[in-house]
């Protein structure tokens, strides 16, 4: 079995990509950086260039399942060149996917594309599942419209289409839990805002699981990729500085500070997205890591 996956580089990919050669499944992967090409058996590199519509089509050989994890990182200033890029940049890649897929012949069955929980509108109260939710009114949810809209366009070639809406993805190198980890470690960690607002998390092992059982079952449709118990901002400050063995001095960072410090950018640290892992539940998938103190025992 091969896939094609787009973002084989980043945090989540790679782990991925390790989960899918553990289980014996060959992976292609497209990427913009010539010097990231690798020619193994089980792990061949193409190039693809989105924003101008090309791709090697050679890498949709003996492929049936392509996963889109291809996108500029939120997590930079938001200028107003960069808000285009990380709009652009999900747009692009799913447009060239689309464009490569309507012209040449393929095996290509199912797409499996990322997307995030940013799209839900902020609540302290409402758990969101993924057909009743209110969207947010800001620049993350807009592009979450957009670039689900696109996965469904690959859609209309006739294949099967899944979105994962990715929550607060915890890692061992790298990602968000580095960020809030670096602070504590110097002593000068502190929750942020009112510490009230929601963080709907995930371990990355159970996030590629996902990806994994979403591709093995054939699910079509969309699928929130949280861990069943939410907790908010402060609780998680807390168990991570009682894990690094570290106390929390600093009164909580007010949201005014956040925003002169982070402009626009600052929604995706005061945000509040209470959602819900009830319908990954309902298809039989069952979480690792369903509470957050053993999550952070593994991570940390």
């Amino acid at each position: 079995m091969r896939v094609l996956i787009t973002g084989a580089t980043g945090l989540v990919g790679q782990a991925l990509v390790k989960l899918f050669h553990e289980k014996g499944i060959s992976v292609n992967y497209l990427t913009t950086s010539r010097s990231k090409i690798k020619t193994l058996p089980n792990y061949q590199g193409f190039y693809w260039d989105p924003s101008m519509s090309e791709l090697d089509v050679e890498s949709l050989k003996d492929v049936t399942t392509i996963i889109n994890l291809a996108g500029a990182s939120v997590a930079k200033k938001w200028t107003s060149s960069y808000k285009k890029e990380i709009l652009n940049s999900r747009l692009d890649t799913l447009m060239t996917l689309k464009k490569a897929l309507s012209i040449e012949d393929h095996q290509v069955e199912q797409l499996i594309s990322a997307s995030a929980i940013g799209l839900y509108k902020d609540s302290l109260t409402k758990f969101h599942e993924e057909e009743q939710f209110s969207p947010g009114n800001n620049f993350l949810a807009d592009v979450v419209l957009q670039w689900e809209a696109a996965a469904d366009e690959v859609g209309k070639l006739g294949i099967d289409v899944a979105k994962i809406r990715i929550g607060l993805v915890l890692a061992k190198d790298g990602g968000a839990l580095e960020k809030i980890k670096q602070p504590i470690e110097n002593y000068i960690g502190a929750p942020l805002g009112t510490g009230k607002q929601w963080q709907s998390w995930i371990h990355i092992d159970d996030l590629n699981r996902i990806f994994l059982y979403v591709m093995e079952h054939k699910l079509e449709g969309v699928f929130n990729a949280v861990a069943p118990s939410p907790v908010n901002n402060r609780e998680l400050t807390e168990c991570i500085a009682k894990r690094l063995g570290k106390p929390l001095i600093l009164p909580k960072v007010p949201a005014f500070v956040l925003k002169l410090m982070l402009g626009e950018m600052a929604t995706i640290v005061l945000g509040s997205q209470l959602v819900s892992s009830k319908k990954m539940l309902s298809t039989g998938f069952q979480f690792n890591y369903a509470q957050l103190k053993p999550a952070l025992a593994d991570l940390l």
